[in-house]
């Protein structure tokens, strides 16, 4: 694996694909810098080789040109981060870019406007990835959020750098990690999947069966496992044509020596809503007129003994509808046990979207081993894919 550190940059430019997408406000202020921050190791070590940066990503989906998706409005973030000025170039391709490229100085930082301005980038164009690739010595691939599609600046860019590419330290740290769990763990390992639906993770839950020893399941597709298994879940949410595909993983698990385990308790509601009357019941019998929002008292001890007693663990998705507080006890509880399993030594990756919001607003972030940036993406490397922009670095 060809990382930063194979390359000296002194006197290159080098062409990163960064995962700028961040979240701005009404005022085009950034609101979550993670991803920024999250790419300057990559870019320091280019600059204290000697080398310059241009920074290319997309913001958003934007329907051609759009002012509101335009990056100039990350730049002084950016420049702030990395402690140095950033310029900007109002488009990615062309004579702009071009001359904004060439004119370049060593130690100097470059951002190319939005690559989603032109359509060529999510369709694969080989000429518009070959324009993009004009513009540096070097390719460096640091956006795993955007690993998995094979777009113009992802993937097909790759293959005008023959000699000279590699993984920037960000997405070389996330193959590592996932690779931690997926082919170096250390026994026993422990899955945690949660969310609404059992249908989002089916190809997850198919692809580790192999790899943990214990799987925790948790959130909303706790219910369709209940039902299938002959459970009264009330109002709770459940997907009624997956019922005999639940029952299908459990006997799979068995057959593997997967220890699964479900709530035995839930906290229920008598309306999806932070103020309505909550009590707790036993999971296989939940009141018509009410539904299980989040893991019972009885649960999460049973889940605690077997995150402390692990030495790998994959957290991908809450227990609750943390969103609302009544019912974030358990994503709370779950992350808290996490964290004293990681000071004792284990392993710990969490991932997906909800997970990673959950371990950000709840102060944990820092108390895990790894918080993956790439929710798409890492989900396609647990179901067992190989990703088209890592297969184009490794190519």
């Amino acid at each position: 694996m060809k990382t930063l550190n194979d390359i000296n940059f002194k006197d290159k430019k080098a062409l990163i694909r960064v995962d700028f997408n961040v979240p701005l406000d009404e005022n085009f202020h950034v609101t979550d810098d993670t991803r920024i921050e999250a790419a300057k190791p990559t870019i320091d070590k280019i600059l204290s080789d000697g080398g310059s940066v241009i920074l290319m990503s997309h913001l958003g989906r934007p329907k051609g040109v759009e002012e509101k998706y335009s990056l100039k409005h990350i730049v002084d973030k950016t420049s702030e981060i990395l402690g140095t000025p950033v310029k900007f170039v109002e488009d990615c391709i062309g004579d702009k870019a071009k001359s904004a490229a060439q004119e370049l100085k060593p130690g100097e930082v470059l951002m190319l406007e939005n690559l989603r301005f032109h359509k060529e980038e999510e369709e694969g164009d080989v000429d518009f990835a070959k324009q993009l690739a004009s513009l540096g010595d070097v390719y460096v691939n640091d956006a795993f959020g955007t690993a998995h599609r094979a777009h113009a600046s992802t993937t097909i860019i790759a293959q005008f750098f023959p000699d000279s590419k590699c993984f920037g330290a960000l997405l070389a740290k996330e193959i590592e990690s996932l690779n931690k769990v997926l082919k170096d763990s250390e026994k026993p390992v422990t899955a945690v999947l949660g969310g609404s639906k059992v249908s989002s993770k089916i190809t997850v839950i198919e692809n580790i069966l192999d790899k943990v020893d214990h799987m925790i399941i948790g959130g909303g597709m706790t219910f369709t496992f209940i039902k299938a298994l002959g459970g009264k879940i009330g109002d709770s949410i459940c997907e009624d044509d997956k019922l005999d595909l639940a029952l299908e993983i459990l006997e799979k698990a068995k057959a593997k020596n997967v220890q699964i385990h479900l709530p035995v308790d839930v906290v229920a509601a008598d309306a999806f809503s932070k103020d309505a009357h909550t009590k707790i019941v036993d999971v296989r019998e939940i009141p018509d007129g009410w539904q299980g929002l989040d893991a019972g008292p009885k649960s999460l001890e049973i889940f605690r003994k077997v995150i402390l007693a692990s030495k790998t663990i994959l957290w991908n998705g809450p227990l609750g509808v943390f969103e609302m507080e009544p019912f974030a006890k358990g994503t709370i509880a779950l992350g808290h046990y996490i964290d004293e399993a990681t000071q004792n030594g284990a392993f710990s990756l969490v991932g997906g979207g909800d997970s990673v919001s959950a371990v950000k607003q709840f102060g944990l972030e820092s108390k895990m081993s790894y918080v993956s940036t790439g929710g798409g993406a890492m989900l396609e490397m647990l179901e067992g894919k190989t990703l088209p922009g890592i297969a184009a670095i490794l190519d």
